[in-house]
């Protein structure tokens, strides 16, 4: 009995899904098992006014990893992973969220920063110009393995590139114009222990975002924020946010800005006391990222219906 009082009043912090985690598929298991989960899927086919449901559990995956596309699926999904866990009365002593890019928003969401449908309409007008700054240029990036941080920003400032994220411990991302960053690749034998070029669409996170950002910044003016109900972090310092015009401010810097998540992931841990994280998305890669920036991190993801304690 005292063993499981004392799980109800773990302090709990929820990490959510970025791009790049989508798979066909997701979703599917939570829509067919949850009456919460099957009313926000068919609440976010009405608000996007197109069928987001069929391409999560259906694809194509040529589809469903286009950027304007993906976010919201990631949105959706994690933000009915968090509805279901608070549903179960599983978020314990809930403290505090955070997430890797577009996951950010998810986890203002959950923190009550906005509702799930105000959420939605931003991460859709998110993708969308994204969307539209990708087909615009040609950006590319690159994964750099063993670099520490300094190193790679030097290494970027040598070929006109940026920092795009700072995942954990020996994994950063690097991004720009894809000819400067196959150039770099291409020069990184010998000073990293490896640097590959990323199949995605475009130069997220680096100054060929700036469209994107402008228009964004003009977007999210209209909509109205409230101070977050737990500790909220955003990816740009790595830092606490709770003003409401302070967090608009960070999500517009975030789109051209290093993604911080290993700061986030530590300042989160240390300043909360959060002794269990729940990863909301598919691939578990947030857990791979938290066991390599502190092996004491207790990370439990979930992506599926089976994977959520009862």
């Amino acid at each position: 009995m005292f063993l499981f009082f004392n799980l109800l009043i773990m302090a709990t912090g929820l990490l959510f899904s970025g791009q790049g985690a989508q798979t066909v598929g997701m979703g599917r298991s939570l829509y067919d098992h949850s009456e919460i989960a099957k009313a926000l899927y068919d609440e976010a086919n009405e608000v996007l006014g197109w069928d987001l449901k069929t391409l999560c559990f259906e694809g194509p995956d040529e589809a469903l990893t286009e950027t304007k596309v993906c976010q919201p699926a990631l949105y959706v999904q994690g933000y009915a992973l968090f509805s279901i866990l608070k549903e179960r009365g599983k978020l314990g002593d809930y403290k505090s969220a955070c997430g890797l890019s577009l996951g950010e928003l998810t986890a203002l969401a959950a923190a009550g920063v906005y509702d799930f449908a105000t959420g939605l309409r931003l991460v859709a007008e998110r993708g969308r110009l994204m969307q539209e700054a990708c087909d615009a240029t040609k950006g590319g990036m690159a994964a750099v393995i063993g670099g520490a941080p300094e190193d790679v920003q030097t290494f970027c400032d040598e070929f006109g590139i940026e920092v795009a994220n700072l995942n954990c411990p020996g994994q950063i991302v690097i991004s720009g114009d894809n000819d400067k960053v196959l150039e770099a690749v291409a020069a990184s034998k010998g000073r990293f222990k490896l640097c590959k070029p990323l199949n995605v669409a475009g130069a997220y996170h680096s100054k060929l975002m700036v469209s994107a950002r402008d228009a964004f910044a003009e977007f999210i003016k209209g909509f109205d924020f409230k101070t977050p109900e737990v500790v909220v972090y955003t990816n740009v310092t790595g830092q606490q946010v709770s003003d409401p015009q302070a967090i608009k401010d960070s999500l517009v810097s975030q789109i051209v800005s290093s993604v911080r998540f290993e700061d986030c992931l530590r300042n989160m841990a240390a300043e909360n006391g959060i002794e269990h994280f729940y990863e909301c998305g598919p691939g578990k890669v947030l857990a791979g990222f938290a066991k390599r920036t502190d092996k004491a991190l207790n990370v439990t993801p979930m992506s599926e219906f089976e994977e959520i304690p009862e």
